[in-house]
């Protein structure tokens, strides 16, 4: 698993902007989704999410806030921003040609 585990882990931003173009959210609430959508094969270390939402905000494409949550910690929350949601579009588009392009270098290996 450590070869899709090193494939994923190079899509951690793109992973975060996707989940939130849906909706705010904050980091365990992501990693929970990321272990469910992936049947708990895959899971994002904390420090691994931080460094990345540290990473997105300075570079302006999410923007963070505190919930008011009126029982238990007080979380902190993420919202995509116009440049997230642009530079999603572009990673998605990265994406689908980069996994085009390995497809057609490999489909000989599935004849």
């Amino acid at each position: 698993m450590s070869i899709a585990s090193d494939l994923i882990r190079g899509h951690t931003e793109t992973i975060i902007l996707a989940r939130l173009s849906q909706k705010d959210s904050y980091g365990y609430e992501i990693n929970k989704a990321i272990q469910e959508r992936t049947g708990g094969r895959f899971e994002l270390k904390e420090a691994t999410l931080y460094s990345a939402f540290r990473r997105l905000e300075e570079a302006g494409m999410i923007a963070s806030y505190w919930g008011d949550e009126a029982t238990g910690a007080r979380r902190r929350y993420y919202s995509i921003t116009k440049l997230g949601r642009a530079a999603l579009a572009q990673n998605l588009d990265d994406w689908a040609e980069a996994k085009a392009l390995i497809d057609s270098l490999i489909e000989e290996g599935r004849l």
